[in-house]
């Protein structure tokens, strides 16, 4: 049994390809009404302001918001010491703030109807760090101490809060280093987006009402 039987809507950020386009596909299938923000959309997750009108609008036309996906993400990579303040700024501002944003607002609703599913998805960097990533590898780090922060505080509220880390995973995002690191992985290959999807699916289903604040990875055996 999945929480689908609610009324209200799912939400996935950075959700039009890769692992989020997945997530969402998935989150359907379960029979969640699903709609997906990101700069293409019109929403910059950055922006606490199109944030809230973005989640306003969905409420209006699918209910209240019960279960949040936050997966917007980028990738700004450079040695820490060569790094600029701008290229630190735009990851964590879309990595780390962005989350903190849609978390926020999302949490209104799920107080208000006492449930809610949160997962977060960090990185396997947050556990294993890349030499060339010290901002995106600090944004997901940090995503990973919020999720936790998050499901304490809301865990008697019937509100649950996780992350999930992929590692080597097939999308846009990871098509210039996959060759390169798919050698250390155990697995000996990168994984799928439907992978994750499947974690995230757990996670947010009636089944997972126990399991909240913890750090589910999807990586080969990666970081083992």
């Amino acid at each position: 049994m999945t929480g689908a039987s609610r009324t209200g809507c799912a939400v996935v950020t950075g959700g039009t390809r890769g692992i989020g386009a997945a997530v969402a596909e998935r989150l359907r299938a379960d029979g969640w009404t699903t709609a997906t923000l990101g700069r293409s959309t019109g929403c910059d997750v950055r922006d606490p302001d199109q944030v809230a009108a973005a989640f306003d609008a969905i409420e209006a036309e699918h209910g209240p918001v019960l279960v949040l996906v936050n997966n917007a993400g980028v990738r700004d990579d450079g040695l820490a010491i060569r790094m600029s303040h701008e290229q630190w700024r735009t990851v964590l501002d879309t990595n780390l703030d962005g989350a903190f944003h849609c978390t926020k607002r999302a949490l209104d609703s799920m107080l208000a109807a006492r449930w809610g599913r949160i997962v977060n998805v960090s990185s396997v960097v947050a556990l294993r760090a890349n030499p060339g990533q010290a901002n995106y590898a600090a944004s997901k780090a940090g995503l990973v101490g919020f999720t936790k922060v998050v499901a304490r505080e809301m865990a008697r509220r019937g509100i649950t809060c996780n992350a999930v880390t992929p590692g080597v995973i097939e999308t846009d995002m990871t098509a210039d280093v996959a060759d390169a690191i798919v050698e250390h992985v155990p697995a000996r290959r990168a994984g799928r987006p439907e992978e994750v999807a499947a974690a995230v699916s757990f996670l947010v289903s009636e089944e997972a009402a126990y399991v909240n604040g913890t750090t589910l990875t999807i990586d080969g055996a990666l970081s083992a």
